[in-house]
């Protein structure tokens, strides 16, 4: 599996733990493993500037995703679909400010937008209710998953 994690922010976001938790969320969704997924972090003012090229919106964003060849996620006993999966392009700057809003750490709110992003780039959505409850219960799901994940492996860290 290819991804690329590019700080164009310049914020000091631990850029190998993003790829982990983008690997972890693929692998999850049984994306072929030769998939490839390109996760840029920008300022507010690439991201605003994206957010009206290409959303027709005005003002930064916390996360805008173009998926490429259209793959889904993969079902048990079927051979996922070979392709790049897309951008995901996320301002560290938003999601400091949303952080601090929800009250948890900005790193968890980073994680939060990365694992939309690619549900997003599968072809998730949450304009109507019943998308928005699959799409934001997966997301917890792979969160929560994440969490235990890395928490195992700290575990593990600790062994003599």
């Amino acid at each position: 599996m290819s991804i690329e994690v590019l700080d164009e922010a310049g914020g000091g976001t631990d850029l190998a733990e993003l790829s982990r938790l983008s690997r972890f969320v693929l692998d999850r969704m049984r994306v072929h493993p030769m998939a490839e997924l390109c996760v840029k972090l920008v300022d507010e003012a690439t991201i605003a500037e994206l957010n009206e090229q290409w959303m027709e919106k005005t003002g930064p964003t916390d996360v805008l995703a173009f998926p490429m060849d259209e793959l889904r996620p993969g079902l048990v006993n079927e051979e996922p679909e070979e392709g790049v999966l897309g951008d995901l392009v996320l301002c560290p700057a938003v999601a400091r400010r949303q952080a601090e809003e929800a009250g948890h750490p900005e790193r968890d709110e980073v994680w939060l937008l990365t694992v939309h992003g690619i549900l997003h780039l599968l072809g998730y959505d949450h304009a109507e209710p019943d998308e928005h409850r699959e799409m934001f219960g997966l997301q917890a799901r792979l969160l929560e998953e994440w969490a235990r994940d890395r928490a195992t492996a700290g575990e593990r860290a600790d062994r003599p």
